[in-house]
């Protein structure tokens, strides 16, 4: 029997990486010391203080076991270049996914917050929420399953797409209540910016077992699962900070995809649907002015009708404007169902949001 007051935890064999820092060629002047960047991997590249855990690795998934010094400062290891970029794994029952705000000095960790309370300090949170200092950061900690080592493997990643995307698959997970066997994979994503398209890879988690099988707990049969055990799978710092993450985006559709996550998990309230809507309507691209129009000889010009059928433009609206009336978000859904004979906005037209919003913009029914 373990001592009762002692956290147990599985031992970290490396991390698993997807990306990896180049040497730009340059020279800071301020440190004297060469100018680093970080550079995105197609396949996945693990590091490890074990030569033998990385050769097996390496027989597994192709490369080559060579030195490697962190760029950090932290102490050598090695590396291996894989040749794969999706990874049989078993995901724990407890703590595979965690999020925090964090800031580093080298490799010291001088803060680490939940949004709310700086954990090293137990004080508030020391960031201006529109201007953060921290980078979100999320860890993903994972068996793979062909390895012979009893240990944890620590995936880390500072992207918007992998935290918006890792806790709600570790929230379902919950569901099973042992180790899922499932799969480590990354996918790239482009996202167009003001400076050009930018594209970067987001790690993902599949598992082999169906969702409503994974709800029910039926997770004994076949390999979907094994070693099923008391514990949840836990998220560490609780419910997503929507607010900071939609500061963070860079698209409007990423805040539409956050407000959808904050209704479906029961998060949304008044302060929150106005904040959303107020940052994705700062996103939208701005519009191009049209040429101007010489008139005819009758003096008119002709007029180009444009309808506005962008829904998700729509429901912003439509929630700021339901903002005025005091509505919470669960209060809109119902008006509009009445309206609209039991449809519900999700599945609604661009016309019938339309016609919502003219009824709330001239006062409730």
């Amino acid at each position: 029997m373990p001592i009762l007051d002692l956290q147990m935890r599985m031992r970290q064999l490396g991390e698993i990486r997807i990306g990896r820092v180049v040497d730009t060629g340059r020279i800071s002047k301020k440190t004297n010391k060469p100018i680093l960047r970080p550079e995105k991997l197609n396949h996945f590249r693990f590091t490890s203080a074990s030569r033998e855990i990385l050769t097996s690795v390496a027989e597994l998934y192709g490369g080559e076991v060579q030195p490697w010094t962190p760029a950090n400062g932290g102490p050598a290891e090695f590396e291996v270049y894989s040749t794969t970029n999706r990874l049989p794994v078993l995901i724990p029952p407890r703590d595979s996914v965690s999020q925090w705000y964090e800031l580093y000095a080298g490799s010291k960790c001088q803060r680490r917050c939940d949004g709310q309370t700086e954990q090293k300090s137990d004080r508030p949170c020391m960031c201006n929420p529109d201007n953060r200092q921290c980078s979100i950061t999320t860890r993903v900690n994972v068996m793979l399953r062909d390895v012979p080592a009893l240990g944890q493997w620590l995936l880390v990643s500072k992207g918007y797409h992998a935290a918006v995307t890792l806790p709600p698959a570790a929230e379902l997970l919950a569901q099973a209540g042992g180790y899922v066997a499932g799969w480590l994979g990354m996918e790239e994503k482009l996202v167009q910016r003001d400076e050009g398209p930018a594209r970067f890879m987001v790690p993902t988690l599949d598992v082999e077992i169906t969702p409503t099988a994974l709800m029910a707990g039926n997770i004994t049969g076949g390999t979907s699962a094994v070693a099923s055990g008391p514990e949840r799978v836990a998220i560490t710092g609780g419910r997503p900070d929507y607010a900071a993450l939609a500061a963070v985006a860079t698209t409007s559709d990423e805040v539409a995809t956050l407000y959808r996550q904050a209704v479906a998990a029961g998060h949304m309230d008044k302060a929150l649907a106005a904040t959303l809507t107020a940052r994705g309507e700062a996103l939208k691209p701005k519009p191009v002015p049209a040429p101007e129009q010489v008139p005819d000889e009758d003096g008119a010009v002709d007029a180009e009708v444009v309808e506005d059928d962008d829904v998700e433009d729509l429901w912003f609206r439509i929630i700021a404007a339901a903002g005025t009336h005091g509505m919470t978000t669960d209060e809109v859904e119902t008006e509009f169902a009445r309206a609209n004979g039991g449809q519900l906005p999700a599945t609604a037209t661009a016309g019938a949001l339309r016609t919502f919003l003219s009824t709330l913009k001239g006062g409730r029914a």
